[in-house]
This record gives C-alpha cells, structure tokens and sequence, in this order.
C-alpha cells in the first residue's frame, strides 16, 4: 500500500483530534436564541410541513448535513453513514474537501460511496484557497471542479473559504489574492455555494458573493468545531509553537452563526451550519 498522502494523513489528524480533544468554541450563542411560543397557532397538526426546497431541490425537512470528511480510509465509513441517513431522512449531504481524492485519485471512494445513496441534495467540496495558485501548487479550475461533482453525482459544488484554518495549519496555504474573481469564474459555469467553516461571513463577503454569482451561503460561524482549536492541536504535536499559540488565539474568533445568518441573508439561501445542537 502507498504511503498516505500529507492531505491523505492531514484528514486523519482532523477527525481523530475532533475525537479526542475539546475543540469546541467556547461559547454556543444559540444559547441565546429564544423562540417565540405561538399560543394560537390556527392550524392543525396533521397540516405542518416541514419539507423545502433548496436549489431547486425537494427536501423533506430544512436540513442539511454539512461537508465534514473524506480522503483516508476511515472518511469512507463516515460518508456512508451520513449518506445513509441523509437518504433514510430526506435531507441535504456535502461531503468534505476532495482535494486528497484530486491528488490521489485511489482516495476517490472513499466520497463516492455517497452515490450508493439517494441523498436528494448532494454537494461537492472544494477549497477557495486552491482556486489560486500556492507555493509549489497549480490553481484548481473548471475542469477540477466537474471532476469533484461527478466524483459524488453532486447538484451543486461548495466552495468552503477556511483561510484561517490554512494560516493557523502548521502546511496551510497562504495566498488569497484572486480567490472571489475564481469563486465567479466557477459560478459562471457551476452551481456554487459558498461555505465558511468555523468563523461566519459578514454582510460585506455575503454581497461580494453575490455579486460573483454563488447560489447560496453556508454562514459556517462561531460556536461549533474551532479548526483552529483543531490545528492547535496538529501543531502542537508537531512542536511547531508559533502555529500552536496561534491556534489557541483565534479558538474563538468569528462571527457567531446566528448573527452571520442576519448579515448574510442578501438574497441567497442560507444555510446555517456552526453550533447546531439537537
């Protein structure tokens, strides 16, 4: 068997440390989202449904379970019992970023075991950071983007923006310049959504989104997983203490999610991933 990859064994670390460790924010702010109690709801109970449409999917409720994981042998398992229940439920599915699977085309199974499922709203998953060219790597393009789609049979491609993660990542990318004109030269041709992971998007990046034609936003805020808890942890195990310090400093930076769904919503679906507990 071939050695793993470093975004083959970097997907590994992520998931056992989220295992393993505390890398939750610090604070949940839907704590401080109280519902309104309708004391007369004028409608019966039989007549309440909760199904939607989202990208011009049916849905059977307004879920999705967001892009977490793939890439290592144990992503497999996990995609599959998540495509499971998407399937059994009638929800949403994006699988992690594809990148290992794009580097390392033996990976590719360990996403396209969603197909085996009738998930009815399937995503796709790619890095803004490569969309641009980094340090030794070529920019992912168009026909990158058809590949990860047809990868997992997927409706729409995510397009995660985790340019924290990757400055606080002892290997991360750093080059961010480009990355919106590549978002829209993608939305040109593809259905995107646009997905932060762990620190939220503000009004200011919603509108310049929609501007570049994404179909929609995942806000992605503070209060759930922090991935920079998560590389915290990855640098700290690699004694790379500049990095580990920087991780514990921006644990709990972000936009809390359910203030980046008020400044998010210009237009676009939202969808609201970051602290969601049942």
């Amino acid at each position: 068997m071939a050695e793993p990859s470093r975004t083959e064994q970097r997907k590994a670390e992520h998931v056992n440390i989220i295992l393993n460790e505390n890398v939750s924010a610090e604070y949940n702010y839907w704590a401080d989202v109280h519902l309104v109690h309708r004391a007369l709801p004028e409608i019966d109970l039989d007549d309440v449904d909760v199904s939607c449409t989202l990208l011009g999917r049916k849905l059977d409720a307004p879920l999705v379970i967001s892009s977490m994981t793939g890439g290592f042998g144990m992503g497999r398992e996990i995609n599959e019992s998540l495509a499971k229940a998407a399937a059994e439920t009638g929800v949403a599915m994006g699988v992690g970023s594809q990148r290992a699977a794009l580097e390392k085309p033996e990976l590719a199974d360990t996403y396209a075991v969603v197909k085996d499922y009738d998930v009815p709203l399937r995503f796709a998953n790619l890095g803004a950071p490569q969309l641009v060219p980094q340090e030794g790597k070529r920019a992912y393009g168009l026909e990158d983007a058809r590949r990860a789609m047809a990868m997992v049979d997927a409706h729409a491609l995510i397009v995660h923006l985790n340019f924290l993660q990757e400055v606080v990542q002892p290997e991360g990318d750093r080059r961010g310049r480009g990355c919106l004109a590549a978002i829209s030269r993608l939305a040109a041709r593809l259905p995107v959504v646009a997905k932060e992971t762990g620190a939220g998007i503000s009004r200011e990046v919603a509108l310049a989104l929609k501007r570049a034609g994404v179909r929609g936003i995942d806000v992605g805020g503070l209060g759930g997983t922090s991935f920079s808890a998560v590389e915290h942890y990855r640098a700290k195990k690699e004694s790379a203490s500049l990095k580990e310090r920087l991780g514990a400093t921006f644990w709990n930076w972000g936009i809390p999610t359910p203030a980046s769904i008020v400044l998010a919503d210009v237009g676009l679906p939202v969808i609201a991933t970051g602290g969601v507990r049942s």
